[in-house]
């Protein structure tokens, strides 16, 4: 026979009460946070969902678009390194194509990182697509020939400049590289023009705000200028070549004025510039092509600052660009041709990451999220 206590009905759990919320107007129905507070909110969310927040409302909209807003944002951006930068990849030989993946997926993820396709606003140039720099989320691409284009990836806004080319140059090499000039809150593209055949040299500069182009008067030929050029402390740099010497050649953006910075150490081999932590940083790469010396100038324009900091050993005859990034506690993210790695100073080991959809000789260059247009003179 069943117990009795297996014919015992569970017992119910009584219902709560509802309490009724009175019926109010619809204009205190909807709680409302203080403007400054809403602002402080929002300067902290990444670009891709203030593009969609922008559809919330009129005050939204102009809260997001509005000058004050774009800076404080790119301000917060700068210090979030490991989440909101992203690494621009493109390859020279293939048209427009272009990729790009997260700095911080490089340095998390298991191994393997996804790089994504861009819409590059360049399309078919006839001998692929230059990185000439990248500042506050605006990247400068060119074409090897006449046609720069200002390009914010993150809003997917871009500005063509037509006609970037002394009139009587013809067909002839150029290098440029891209800053920003804080004083004028103006972003320029200095272009070093040479034409052999005509044994003639120009530099022009070229300005974002005032969509203007001049030539730069106190400009002296006879130096070769190699390499991609470097943006820190308001100036672009050079590796130059003259008379069989290196050197470190500048511009400062706000008054147009070339100047020198010497380098760190004599040097047998070959020398690139770089940026670590917004210092311009040299690689020495070795003759030998089996080491590089990194060092970075800690004190700009004071040249007993250089400090060395790495010595590092990879495989040899690989093609090395300077180091790209350094994370929190030390570690370099390097580009090896098609790949990319981890340089730990701890145990002196590097460690390669894998990158889908990549497959071939490719350059590098950071890029910042951020809503920074690049048309400045209609930037809603």
């Amino acid at each position: 026979m069943e117990s009795e206590a297996s014919h015992q009905r569970p017992k119910r759990r009584k219902l709560r009460k509802l309490t009724q919320i009175p019926s109010t107007s619809s204009k205190d129905s909807i709680p409302t946070l203080p403007d400054e507070l809403i602002a402080a909110i929002l300067v902290r969310v990444p670009v891709k969902y203030l593009l969609q927040f922008k559809c919330v409302s009129k005050n939204w909209f102009d809260l997001i678009s509005s000058p004050e807003f774009v800076k404080t944002h790119l301000s917060f951006s700068a210090k979030d390194y490991t989440r909101q930068i992203s690494l621009l990849q493109f390859n020279r030989l293939e048209e427009s194509n272009m990729k790009y993946c997260s700095v911080s997926s490089l340095f998390h993820d298991d191994f393997v990182t996804e790089a994504l396709d861009l819409d590059c606003p360049m399309k078919n140039p006839p001998q692929g697509v230059y990185i000439s720099g990248s500042v506050n989320g605006l990247i400068c691409l060119s074409n090897g020939f006449n046609e720069l284009v200002i390009w914010n990836p993150s809003i997917r806004k871009f500005k063509k400049v037509l006609d970037f080319l002394p009139t009587q140059m013809g067909q002839c090499w150029f290098n440029c590289g891209f800053g920003y000039d804080e004083v004028h809150d103006d972003y320029k593209v200095v272009g070093i023009f040479s034409n052999m055949m005509k044994a003639n040299f120009e530099a022009m500069i070229y300005s974002l705000k005032s969509d203007s182009l001049k030539t730069l008067e106190d400009f002296k030929p006879g130096v070769t200028y190699s390499g991609s050029p470097k943006f820190v402390k308001g100036k672009l740099h050079w590796i130059t070549m003259r008379r069989g010497r290196q050197g470190i050649t500048s511009i400062d953006l706000v008054d147009e004025k070339w100047g020198k910075l010497e380098q760190p150490c004599s040097h047998k081999g070959d020398l690139n510039l770089g940026v670590l932590r917004g210092d311009l940083s040299v690689l020495y790469n070795s003759y030998e092509r089996t080491y590089f010396d990194v060092w970075v100038m800690k004190e700009y324009g004071v040249k007993e600052s250089w400090t060395k900091l790495y010595t590092i050993r990879y495989p040899e005859n690989y093609k090395l660009s300077p180091p790209l990034f350094m994370y929190n506690k030390g570690e370099l993210l390097l580009a090896f041709e098609s790949t990319f790695a981890i340089y730990n100073p701890k145990n002196d080991s590097i460690t390669y990451r894998e990158v889908t959809t990549v497959d071939e000789s490719i350059e590098a260059e950071l890029c910042i999220e951020s809503l920074v247009c690049p048309d400045l003179q209609n930037d809603d």
